[in-house]
């Protein structure tokens, strides 16, 4: 079977339903990824062209084809110790941010396969040691959740962790597992996972004294930019921490939070 082509029409049906429901605008650039990503649904289905899929997809009692869909189009690329400034400032930080009696509590909130997350546990776990924290994971996708609640992860996904935190935290596997690594469950446990659309009003999650927001912006417009942040501020705490990556800034989105560093902003004392 040769490969169907994706019309422009047909892209622009994926586009307008990607923006709609996660807030994400891709540009004609991204016709290929969408080509791509959708090309073994579409054959699965037994379907002559993308059109077909797509209606597919509007219909009410295909929401779990639906979920597939914007699984494929919303993955993006994470690693271990991301940008690794930013656990630099956490471990000079979370100390002084602690609160008497409460638990310190961080959201990553476009946690992919689970490597931010996991990353932000390992300096809590080396920083707080059996103190009450703990980190929420939430992204749009499904699939990516399921894999981030695993924590197992092939070998190559090690680069990036430092040498003791390896040895501390992780579990190298034999055998059958060869070639791959586990999480160790003390710090797994730390971690729990839900799926959230920034796009939409937000669950009650609680409140947070740190929010990472990293990698994810750089897909929405401003307009989409502005009414997520607006979303999750509330949930952040007074004196806490709001991260984004390097490759983005708040200018222009907020003037609620205070910038400390590149990328990191701070929310006033009430």
């Amino acid at each position: 079977m040769n490969q169907l082509a994706l019309s422009d029409q047909e892209f622009r049906q994926f586009q307008t339903m990607i923006y709609d429901i996660a807030g994400i605008s891709m540009s004609p650039a991204k016709k290929p990824l969408v080509s791509g990503r959708l090309a073994k649904r579409v054959k699965q289905h037994g379907l002559n062209s993308y059109g077909d899929y797509f209606r597919i997809l509007m219909q009410k009692d295909k929401r779990d084809e639906l979920q597939v869909a914007i699984d494929l189009l919303t993955t993006n690329e994470t690693y271990f110790f991301r940008e690794p400034k930013h656990f630099d400032f956490m471990r000079q930080h979370v100390p002084a941010l602690r609160r008497p009696g409460k638990p310190f509590r961080i959201w990553s909130a476009a946690s992919s396969s689970g490597e931010e997350p996991y990353t932000i546990a390992m300096v809590l776990a080396d920083v707080l040691g059996d103190d009450a924290w703990e980190v929420i994971g939430s992204d749009i996708s499904s699939r990516v959740l399921e894999k981030a609640r695993g924590g197992h992860y092939p070998m190559t996904r090690i680069e990036g962790i430092p040498r003791h935190y390896l040895s501390r935290f992780c579990l190298k596997g034999t055998g059958p597992q060869e070639g791959t690594f586990l999480v160790d469950r003390n710090l797994r446990n730390r971690v729990s996972f839900q799926q959230v659309n920034l796009n939409e009003n937000l669950p009650k999650l609680g409140e947070f004294d740190m929010i990472f927001l990293r990698n994810v912006m750089i897909y929405f417009d401003m307009e989409t930019k502005q009414q997520v942040v607006a979303r999750m501020l509330p949930l952040l705490r007074p004196g806490g921490y709001f991260v984004v990556s390097h490759s983005e800034s708040l200018n222009g989105i907020t003037d609620a939070l205070k910038i400390v560093s590149p990328s990191i902003y701070r929310k006033p004392d009430a």
